[in-house]
């Protein structure tokens, strides 16, 4: 039976995954912090937003074809709790979902939870696969043969890495310290650590040439992550204010913007080439942030929306730059911002009947306190509330927002949208 090492050493978790060499060991910060506010549930990262738009990224994927309308090859995905589909099972962490009801709308695994923070497909999953997508007339998915499976899991070994691996983490952020109250999660600098393992796999697998050719052409790399960074790092109460002292608002988002460069000019220095990545999503609107503030029902908070807005910015100049700078390459932007702010204020255009409420949450006006579990309250319309829990969007939220990512308005995504990107 495949099992997992998770070794102790210097405050530090190193989590040892079957069939990976001792040398290759990635470690793990393993902060010691309070519980109180999540406990046995997750809180999970309201990366919410950005996470949505988590790229319509993950897709991608088909056999190893190449450009030119067929099927790409993989899709590796990186990120946070919008787009994990599994990784904190394996991890000693607060914030997981692989407890009903989550997943209890999909159909993959006949409803059982998967570690999905959703009730159903991600938005990775839905743009992803080349079954049939009834929701997306005429068949507008990239792909996809099967879902990217998550790195941890002890099964992703030999040559299902070539149609896709996941990252994500529940937690996760672009900062190290990001999600520290969840105890553990993987950040995005351990993220690509794992995939420079996935890397040197697929060496092994179909040779260097081979492998390299089908990283870089035949590959989308997704992107979803900084929501957490506000929200579970700098606007932490308590555990943030040193933080919020020392760095001005603007010093923050600058910190950010610097470690995504380098983290993003790392993946090209491992071959990626083909990129998607969200901003920031309206993290001020979410049922969380609505219920702990006492807003009415159309009120948003400000200041972590104005963070985002500042964050947004910064991020399209940079793709923009990474565009102009790294050859080969192509960043596409997916503004989550305004495309999730239009599902949210136009709710009924888009058959919703709730922006505001989470369907499986507890606590407030909003549901928007105790996050989803065996004992929270459950809406019975699933299909008609943008949230899934105080965090994370439904199902039927994910379904409109990838549309939008494969083959939307300019103003949602650019210079290109997925299609035209899997087909360079």
């Amino acid at each position: 039976m495949s099992t997992f090492c998770f070794c102790f050493k210097r405050q530090r978790i190193y989590v040892l995954k079957p069939g990976i060499a001792l040398s290759s060991l990635i470690s793990i910060p393993f902060i010691h912090t309070p519980s109180i506010f999540h406990r046995h549930y997750h809180m999970a990262a309201p990366n919410l937003l950005l996470l949505m738009a988590f790229m319509a990224v993950a897709a991608v994927v088909g056999d190893a074809g190449g450009g030119g309308g067929e099927a790409l090859g993989a899709s590796y995905i990186f990120g946070d709790s919008l787009v994990d589909a599994g990784n904190n099972n394996f991890l000693p962490t607060l914030s997981k979902a692989n407890i009903k009801p989550n997943g209890i709308d999909f159909k993959a695994s006949g409803g059982t939870p998967t570690g999905r923070y959703t009730n159903g497909r991600t938005i990775g999953d839905i743009v992803g696969m080349s079954v049939p997508i009834p929701e997306l007339i005429p068949r507008e998915e990239l792909g996809q043969k099967q879902y990217s499976v998550p790195f941890l899991d002890p099964n992703t070994t030999g040559d299902v890495i070539l149609h896709g691996v996941n990252y994500a983490s529940g937690g996760g952020g672009i900062m190290n310290a990001t999600g520290s109250i969840f105890v553990n999660r993987l950040s995005m600098d351990i993220q690509i650590d794992y995939f420079n393992i996935t890397r040197k796999q697929m060496d092994k697998l179909v040779g260097a040439s081979k492998a390299r050719d089908h990283v870089m052409k035949k590959s989308i790399f997704s992107i979803s992550v900084g929501s957490n960074d506000f929200l579970n790092n700098y606007l932490l109460p308590v555990l943030s204010i040193g933080a919020r002292v020392s760095q001005t608002p603007d010093g923050f988002v600058d910190d950010l913007i610097s470690h995504i460069r380098s983290q993003l000019t790392r993946l090209y220095q491992l071959d990626a080439r083909k990129f998607i990545l969200g901003n920031v999503g309206p993290i001020g609107c979410i049922p969380y942030q609505r219920t702990i503030n006492q807003l009415n029902a159309d009120e948003c908070v400000a200041l972590p929306n104005q963070l985002a807005l500042r964050y947004n910015a910064k991020l399209k100049d940079l793709l923009a730059q990474l565009n102009d700078n790294l050859p080969g390459a192509t960043f596409v932007h997916a503004n989550v911002y305004d495309l999730v702010l239009e599902l949210i204020t136009n709710y009924d255009k888009y058959g919703f009947k709730s922006a505001t409420k989470a369907c499986c949450g507890n606590g407030g006006q909003y549901a928007g306190i105790v996050p989803c579990g065996p004992t929270s309250s459950l809406c019975d319309d699933r299909d008609k509330h943008v949230f899934w829990d105080p965090y994370h969007p439904s199902e039927a939220a994910n379904v409109l927002i990838a549309k939008q990512l494969l083959q939307g308005d300019p103003k949602y995504v650019s210079p290109i949208n997925l299609m035209q990107l899997r087909d360079l």
